[in-house]
């Protein structure tokens, strides 16, 4: 008996229940909207850039941005647990999810997908139209990362960066929530590129999104312990291992680390004071990603890590403390010391 057949005869449910409402609802995961909270750096720098004045038309801005991105990413996850239905079976702790213990209609799960989509991009569309731009690649990524043929999620190594992609997506979005709309009129290409938020700020949330995602791979390999089964769950993990998750890791931390410094030296120099908090901010994670049945995996919620959670939120208060206050001195880590070209 293989381990597929052990795990589907002694924990599949014998008889699945029609989904009702709540569940409908459960597969949205209204829960997880709180990793919308990676907008707000974006809507941060945006701030300090663009200097517009915080009245009451950037706070309905502000509350239509985050709503719509709650909307288009629960679209995502709609497809995302429809879909997984019959690998979650074989996750530890997955094959509890509704997909999976429930009989959902496919077109009732459909219907869903296709209404929070069109809700979020309208709401977006109120904003400018970069935003929606934006929105509707986040709602692409959803699509290449969980429907076949694309699927990416199955793919070793694209799996962690299509899905991390996410990360810098959200930034700008929070960007263009404040940076001003570009006309309909006179919309193209090359004005819509040159508004985006600096790349190397870009590709350091990238990164930095793959590093946590390449994180909780490790723990979700880790908690299986079996690689057949793990194969079984997540195609791309037939070819991992734990070495080759971990080299992954580092090689994402060091990119992310590169990038974000050259987005701090070009962009805003006391928020060099930041680097080592950032560096301890990714060892405190890389630790409890490597603790058993790590939270950052599912088996609880991260928040539970109280330590952790209050040093993020000293942190962050940190961070947008150094994005307002000038600090003269640093800017002589700038200066030209020496003149190479004479040595």
């Amino acid at each position: 008996m293989t381990p597929s057949d052990t795990l589907t005869n002694t924990n599949e449910p014998a008889v699945l229940v029609p989904a009702g409402l709540k569940d409908y609802i459960a597969i949205a995961r209204p829960d997880n909207w709180v990793k919308n909270v990676f907008m707000m750096p974006g809507v941060l720098f945006a701030f300090i850039i663009y200097r517009v004045p915080l009245d009451a038309a950037l706070f309905v801005k502000l509350v239509l941005g985050l709503a719509s991105t709650c909307l288009v990413a629960s679209a995502n996850y709609v497809i995302n647990e429809y879909l997984d239905a019959e690998f979650d079976k074989f996750h530890p702790l997955k094959k509890k999810r509704t997909s999976v213990v429930r009989v959902v209609n496919p077109t009732l799960v459909y219907t869903e997908w296709l209404v929070l989509a069109v809700v979020g991009l309208v709401l977006a569309y109120q904003i400018s139209i970069q935003f929606v731009l934006m929105s509707a690649f986040l709602l692409f990524m959803g699509v290449m990362y969980n429907v076949r043929p694309f699927r990416t999620k199955e793919r070793v190594y694209l799996d962690v960066l299509s899905e991390s992609v996410n990360n810098p997506i959200r930034f700008a979005l929070g960007w263009f929530i404040v940076a001003p709309a570009l006309s309909l009129a006179t919309f193209n290409a090359a004005g819509f590129f040159s508004s985006l938020p600096p790349s190397s700020i870009i590709v350091a949330y990238w990164m930095g999104g793959a590093f946590l995602m390449a994180t909780k791979r490790f723990a979700e390999y880790r908690l299986i312990k079996d690689p057949q089964l793990a194969g079984l769950y997540r195609r791309s993990f037939k070819f991992y291992t734990e070495h080759s998750l971990l080299i992954s890791m580092f090689f994402y931390a060091l990119t992310c680390s590169f990038f974000l410094g050259i987005f701090l030296i070009k962009n805003r120099i006391e928020l060099l004071i930041s680097f080592p908090f950032f560096a301890l901010l990714f060892s405190w994670y890389l630790r409890i990603g490597l603790l058993e049945n790590s939270p950052v995996q599912g088996s609880e919620k991260l928040y539970t890590r109280k330590w952790f959670m209050l040093y993020v939120f000293l942190f962050c208060g940190l961070l947008i403390t150094l994005m307002f206050v000038r600090i003269p001195f640093l800017s002589n880590l700038l200066e030209e010391r020496y003149n190479f070209n004479q040595l």
